[in-house]
């Protein structure tokens, strides 16, 4: 079963849109095995867009995930990672189509409401960054074989 991390940024909590975007991956089935209410030190949020550091916006985008509350969540389902980022819709909320979590609610490139892992591989890493071992709780929901056939 492949997991992914989602992060409901600081413009969601502000917003007051957290229910709204959490229902949305609940709807479609994804079992949910770890969320909190967290606020991201300047460190996690250095060591989480190394990627992006000596970028222009790098500086940015650390200010603005360490400026109020996030909601963080890990989402587990057959290709996850993939399905949650289409629901997410582009980067860029003018680029994302009308029905996706960007499309609705984003309002800029800055304030787009939303991350998702985009590989296996970053997911392994976010999650490991954002959450331990003993904060992820494995279940089984007995309605999951009439969505996913497991």
């Amino acid at each position: 079963m492949e997991k992914t991390l989602i992060l409901l940024k600081p413009d969601t909590i502000q917003r007051s849109l957290s229910g709204k975007i959490i229902s949305r991956f609940e709807n479609k089935g994804f079992k949910i095995i770890g969320m909190k209410l967290m606020k991201v030190s300047r460190t996690l949020a250095e060591t989480h867009y190394s990627e992006h550091k000596g970028k222009p916006f790098f500086e940015d985008l650390v200010s603005f995930i360490t400026s109020s509350p996030i909601i963080a969540i890990v989402l587990e389902s057959e290709n996850v990672i993939s399905i949650a980022r289409n629901m997410m819709g582009a980067t860029n909320p003018i680029d994302a189509l009308p029905g996706t979590i960007r499309g609705d609610f984003g309002i800029s490139v800055e304030y787009n409401i939303i991350h998702g892992s985009d590989s296996e591989t970053s997911a392994k890493r976010e999650i490991s960054l954002f959450f331990n071992k003993e904060e992820i709780i494995e279940h089984s929901k007995s309605i999951q074989k009439w969505i996913t056939g497991d």
